[in-house]
């Protein structure tokens, strides 16, 4: 670990852009090459992280802020909010210790270097490239208009780890 704070790039697009699929591809192809990542997806909609009858959700429920379970394959905390407001971006990277790398998915607006994904079959909306000076690159599956940044074909994993790492600064491994 570098002991420095992990360098943080959201995975930005529309729905059905295909931005789970190309979070899921990049998390791989990092940890292949050494690295530790992390991933903060946001949903607009409510989530449930441990099924209904779970003894965490029975913690959960009865009133605790915070559940950790832990087995001996993985750990999860859930922070249950209550009347707390929804944590910024920032305050949730400040609870991954340890990390190289944060991926970032449905945080679009938010204040970060970001790789625009395309595809033809997605909902439309605002191309962001462009309007946001942190694109750094756009992914899509077919011809875009030209861009001031890098267009990564995208199914282009390794091009786009590549470009992750070095706008990182981390050393390579």
């Amino acid at each position: 670990m570098t002991g420095l704070a992990p360098f943080v790039v959201g995975i930005a697009g529309w729905k059905n852009s295909g931005k789970t699929n190309l979070v899921v591809r990049l998390v791989k192809e990092l940890t292949r090459r050494g690295y530790r990542v992390s991933t903060v997806k946001h949903s607009h909609h409510d989530v449930e992280l441990d099924a209904a009858e779970t003894d965490s959700a029975r913690h959960r429920n009865a009133g605790a802020a915070d559940v950790v379970v832990v087995s001996p394959r993985r750990w999860g905390l859930v922070h249950e909010l209550r009347d707390e407001p929804e944590p910024t971006l920032e305050e949730i990277i400040e609870r991954l210790p340890q990390t190289e790398i944060v991926l970032v998915e449905g945080f679009k607006h938010e204040p970060i270097c970001k790789i625009e994904v395309r595809r033809r079959e997605q909902n439309p909306g605002p191309v962001l490239a462009g309007s946001d000076p942190l694109v750094i690159a756009v992914a899509a599956d077919h011809t875009t208009e030209p861009t001031d940044v890098p267009v990564f074909d995208l199914n282009d994993t390794e091009g786009l780890a590549a470009l992750i790492l070095s706008k990182s600064g981390i050393p390579s491994k």
